[in-house]
């Protein structure tokens, strides 16, 4: 290890540099070598120094450290940070971050049909369990490949099967991806992994349903657009409907009012208004139609 590797450096290095000091053969030998005493403590000096960082490590952001002492995992991580340490301890850094898992997969339907699915698992590593997980499974890498995508793929095709292909693809395709990051969870939770949410990203469904479902979208688009037409006109009817019956009691109330004595009342005050004008006329009373007076002339 190198922590003894340094420490029996510096420990030469001081044997040899007391050694030069004195006046026998093997300070002269030693000096014929070129050794001097005050680079020997030099050597020794940094081989300490070397010796001393050994027992500090630093754990990096988004990691946990798992101390291994002669093969004996220790059940404390280490957190972010600067950590004193065991400098006979192998510490191995373990990722906690949140990471992604991609999979494209072929899984069955409730009616026997097989969809294609392209779906994420987002998950992180409880950095509790580091310790249980490096003396069970392994690293990292080993949980995920023997842990979590065997059970991630079985539970997507058990989720999928109690759903019609056409709800998966459309109507329950939310439900289905949370039905699946719950059943995840559960299979998976003890072994230290922690499940975010498990996403649908694209749906595949045989060509035959997809043709099918597009043309049932289609008659449903083309049936919307009917009924906003309709809507539309019979709005447009209302309209001219409530415009005509104004129109029809304008009509009506105009007629009421006006009688034929209001019109010969205002025919005889139309011939005293042109009477008292200073125009050239001849006006005959009561010869007129309806006994109106008859105005001749009209020029100056």
């Amino acid at each position: 290890m190198n922590f003894i590797l340094f420490v029996f450096v510096a420990v030469l290095a001081f044997v040899f540099s007391f050694l030069l000091r004195g006046r026998g053969a093997m300070a002269q030998n030693l000096a014929a070598l070129g050794f001097r005493p005050v680079f020997l403590q030099i050597v020794g000096l940094l081989a300490l120094g070397l010796a001393a960082l050994q027992t500090i490590t630093i754990i990096d952001a988004g990691t946990v450290g798992v101390v291994r002492v002669f093969g004996k995992v220790n059940s404390q991580v280490l957190n972010p940070g600067v950590n004193v340490r065991n400098p006979f301890a192998d510490i191995i850094k373990m990722n906690i971050k949140t990471q992604e898992r991609r999979e494209e997969m072929r899984a069955p339907s409730k009616e026997n049909l097989t969809v294609g699915l392209e779906i994420s698992v987002i998950y992180h590593v409880d950095p509790l369990a580091a310790p249980d997980i490096l003396r069970s499974i392994g690293l990292v890498d080993d949980l995920i490949r023997k842990v979590l995508l065997p059970n991630f793929r079985s539970v997507v095709r058990d989720v999928t099967a109690q759903f019609e292909a056409k709800a998966v693809y459309a109507s329950k395709r939310d439900e289905v991806a949370s039905t699946i990051s719950t059943q995840l969870a559960e299979a998976v939770s003890a072994r230290g992994i922690v499940i975010e949410s498990t996403p649908l990203r694209d749906v595949i469904l045989p060509q035959d349903l997809s043709n099918a479902i597009e043309e049932k979208l289609r008659a449903e688009q083309e049936f919307q657009r009917m009924e906003f037409v309709l809507n539309k006109e019979m709005k447009e009817a209302d309209r001219k409907r409530i415009e005509a019956q104004g129109i029809r009691d304008f009509n009506k109330t105009v007629a009421e009012g006006i009688s034929d004595n209001f019109l010969r009342w205002k025919g005889i005050e139309a011939t005293n208004a042109l009477a008292a004008s200073n125009n050239a006329k001849i006006v005959v009373i009561g010869s007129g139609k309806d006994g109106l007076p008859i105005i001749l002339g009209g020029a100056n």
